[in-house]
């Protein structure tokens, strides 16, 4: 197999669902690092290989992929064994459905973009900008809680962790990072606990990273 190489950075809600995907399917990759902090992903070089200037993207056999839905996809089309995705073609699209919930509704409106563009261009303060953060994902895990509660065994949907918990692991460091009271949501806080007793979970963590502090 070809060396996959991810760039990425060590904070990044995004590189981590895709390191959690590879880490749950075993599969070996390189890693190169860009400080957000310092603006790194905006330089030429990096936008050689993802016009964007956003993390993550993934090098495999000359070609470059990126947005993180996407990989994740890709990497479930060309490793299927282990199963992100479950077999029924509904349940498929249930667990679709709790991904985007966080990919499309949460996560963006509490990247590191939005957050400079409402406090540099809008002039928010400290306050605001955590009332912002916590707005957006309050709203979103009080619905995925009630889903994980009706679909998920352990994990967000059934026993397996799948494509749902490499998205909602990242989202709950960030919230626990923006201080976002999780005790509201105990079914996504016991989905976070039981996969963070897991190796693979544990090898995709921020802290875990070869470029976090």
């Amino acid at each position: 197999m070809s060396e996959l190489t991810l760039h990425g950075y060590w904070r990044s809600g995004a590189a981590y669902r895709v390191r959690i995907a590879l880490a749950l399917k075993g599969i070996a990759y390189a890693q190169v690092t860009h400080d957000l902090r310092t603006g790194a992903q905006k330089s030429g070089d990096f936008r050689a290989i993802a016009p964007q200037g956003l993390v993550p993207a993934l090098s495999h056999d000359g070609r470059i992929f990126t947005q993180s839905p996407a990989i994740l996809e890709w990497i479930e089309e060309r490793w299927p064994t282990p199963p992100l995705l479950p077999a029924g073609v509904d349940d498929r699209a249930i667990v679709r459905a709790m991904a985007a919930l966080i990919g499309c509704d949460i996560h963006p409106l509490n990247n590191l973009r939005v957050l400079q563009a409402i406090k540099g261009d809008l002039g928010a303060d400290a306050d605001q900008v955590s009332g912002w953060i916590g707005r957006w994902i309050g709203d979103g895990f009080a619905a995925l809680e009630r889903q994980v509660t009706l679909h998920g065994r352990g994990f967000c949907h059934g026993e397996a962790p799948g494509l749902a918990d490499c998205y909602l692991i990242p989202q709950l460091y960030s919230a626990e990072r923006f201080g976002v009271d999780l005790a509201p949501y105990p079914a996504l806080r016991a989905v976070g606990d039981r996969a963070g007793s897991l190796p693979s979970f544990q090898q995709a963590h921020p802290s875990a990273q070869p470029d976090a502090p």
